[in-house]
């Protein structure tokens, strides 16, 4: 996998598009300044959470036994899960209602942006090649400033496209996701039956 590709891999599960509506009715009660400092934040936790996965996956892996297998399955499993939720949302939204105030860390942070399905990718690059190690934080880098980019603007893209057309997007990422998600897990039974 290039490094572009691990980059697109990565935008892909961030949906940052998909997250627009939810972004702006969490950070609507707060006042214009404050929305751009707690967005800036709540990404930037989100980021530092990433490269902790990203960095310290693969010690996770080998303190609890698992082979990378077992995470590329499961892996698998949970973007196949979040792939189907973009395409057939609930009413109350992917991760049910919100509590009040201003958000911190949770939802926004986590599982918004740095989700299951994202830990479990960048703790499978950083495991599987561990000698590129640079290339994927490159990668997850160049994800985090594209959903960055994309959030901070979302007031603008949301009056631009409009809710159908957003809605459209998000489900066809969530496709690409379910495709990439039956690959990884596929990979991931081929590598265990070659075992």
């Amino acid at each position: 996998m290039t490094t572009l590709s691990a980059a697109l891999l990565l935008f892909l599960i961030l949906d940052p598009l998909g997250n627009i509506p939810v972004f702006l009715s969490l950070l609507k009660p707060l006042p214009g300044g404050r929305r751009r400092i707690v967005l800036a934040r709540e990404l930037l936790i989100a980021l530092a959470v990433l490269f902790g996965f990203l960095w310290g996956g693969q010690y996770v892996l080998e303190a609890m036994h698992l082979r990378q297998e077992s995470v590329s399955i499961a892996g698998g499993i949970v973007l196949f899960l979040i792939g189907l939720k973009m395409i057939f949302p609930s009413p109350e939204g992917m991760f049910g209602e919100t509590g009040e105030g201003e958000p911190f860390i949770v939802p926004m942070a986590i599982p918004l942006v740095a989700g299951p399905s994202g830990m479990a990718s960048v703790m499978l690059l950083g495991s599987q090649e561990p000698d590129r190690m640079g290339d994927w934080s490159l990668a997850l880098l160049i994800a985090w400033a594209g959903t960055a980019a994309i959030l901070f603007s979302a007031t603008s893209l949301y009056r631009l496209l409009g809710q159908r057309v957003l809605v459209a997007i998000e489900r066809l990422m969530g496709m690409l996701l379910v495709a990439i998600s039956v690959q990884m897990l596929l990979d991931g039974v081929k590598t265990y039956l070659n075992t």
